[in-house]
C-alpha cells in the first residue's frame, strides 16, 4: 500500500512493561520476551519496555568496566528484538546503552516497525548528574534532536527518563507532529529520603507527565522499571524503582497506571482521534505567542 493510500489509525492498543532487571543479559532478555508475547497475546500493537532495560541500572556507580556492555546499533538487542517484532508483527520501543564509537556513548531508545526493520532512534537529550544516577558519566547527550519516528501505526515521540521534566522536549515533539509522546524510564527513590519526600517526588513525576499531556493534547505513555536494586559501591543502600507505570489522555486523564513495586503488564487502548477533539476546545498551539518566546534560547535571563 502506498503511503498516501494509508488510513489514518484511530485507535492503538498499547502493551507497557513494567518488570524487573538483574545482572544476567539473557534472563532479562527471556523475561522480556515472555512480556511482550504476553502483551501481543492481549491485543498490543505497540509495546513499549523500560530504560535500559537488558541489565541492571549501572549508572549507580561511575565504572569503565560497564561500558563494555554498550553494542552497536544495529546489533544483538535490535537482531533479537527485531526478530520478535517481525514475527508478532508488532512494534517494539526499546532502550538501550549505543555504542556509536570509541569513547562515544548514548542513551538510545530504538523503534523496531512491525515488518522487524528499525523504523528510527532517539538518543537521550537531558542527561542528569545526580546522586546514584551518575549518567554524564557514560552518555554523550543526543544529537538527533526532537524528531518523531515514523511507523505503520503513526508518528511516535520517543523521549527517555529525564527528558520527563523538560516541557521543551515534549513540545517540540508535537510541534514536529508526534501522535503520541512515549518515554521508557529507570527512576526510582534513594533510600535515605524521608516517606514525605518520596511522595512529592513520584507526584511531581506524575504531574509533570500529565502536563505534557495536557498542553500538547496528546497521549503519554510512561514505562518505569520496578524492584529494587543494589548500589555496587555500597555508599547508599540502592534504588528501588517506583513502577506506576502509566498513560495519560490528552486532557491529562489517568486512563491506565500501574503498582508501585510488582512486575506487571498493562495492556491500554488509545484513541488517537480525541487528540485532534481535544485541540479543537483547547487550542494552545493556536494562541502561542511565538514573536515573544526568543529568550527560551537562552540559559537565564539577568
Amino acid at each position: 500500500m502506498k503511503e498516501k493510500d494509508k488510513q489514518p489509525v484511530e485507535t492503538l492498543k498499547v502493551g507497557l512493561v513494567q518488570q524487573s532487571h538483574t545482572a544476567d543479559r539473557a534472563e532479562n532478555q527471556r523475561k522480556l520476551e515472555a512480556n511482550i508475547r504476553d502483551c501481543h497475546a492481549r491485543g498490543a500493537q505497540l509495546i513499549v519496555l523500560p530504560e535500559l532495560h537488558n541489565g541492571l541500572y549501572f549508572c549507580q556507580t561511575e565504572d569503565p568496566a560497564r561500558f563494555d556492555e554498550a553494542e552497536t546499533i544495529p546489533g544483538p538487542s535490535t537482531q533479537f528484538f527485531g526478530r520478535l517484532a517481525k514475527e508478532l508483527e508488532v512494534i517494539l520501543v526499546l532502550s538501550l546503552f549505543e555504542k556509536r564509537a570509541p569513547g562515544l556513548y548514548h542513551n538510545t531508545s530504538v523503534v523496531i516497525d512491525t515488518d522487524g526493520h528499525i523504523a528510527g532512534k532517539y538518543r537521550k537529550m537531558h542527561i542528569p548528574d545526580d546522586p546514584a544516577y551518575y549518567e554524564k558519566f557514560y552518555f554523550t547527550p543526543g544529537d538527533l534532536g526532537f524528531r518523531p519516528i515514523d511507523t505503520s501505526l503513526g508518528r511516535l515521540g520517543v523521549l527517555v527518563c529525564w527528558d520527563q521534566w523538560y516541557p521543551e522536549a515534549a513540545r517540540l515533539m508535537a510541534l514536529a507532529g508526534a501522535e503520541l509522546l512515549i518515554y521508557p524510564t529507570a527512576i526510582g527513590w534513594e533510600s535515605s529520603d524521608t516517606e514525605e519526600e518520596k511522595e512529592r517526588q513520584r507526584n511531581a513525576w506524575i504531574l509533570s507527565q500529565q502536563g505534557h499531556a495536557v498542553y500538547n493534547g496528546l497521549p503519554v505513555i510512561a514505562v518505569n522499571r520496578v524492584g529494587w536494586e543494589a548500589d555496587p559501591s555500597g555508599q547508599t543502600q540502592g534504588i528501588r524503582f517506583w513502577g506506576n507505570s502509566f498513560v495519560a489522555g490528552p486532557q491529562g486523564e489517568m486512563i491506565a497506571q500501574a503498582s508501585d513495586n510488582r512486575e506487571e503488564n498493562l495492556v491500554v487502548t488509545i484513541s488517537l482521534k480525541r487528540s485532534e477533539e481535544v485541540r479543537r476546545w483547547w487550542p494552545f498551539l493556536r494562541d502561542r505567542r511565538i514573536d515573544a518566546y526568543g529568550d527560551l534560547t537562552r540559559r537565564f535571563i539577568d
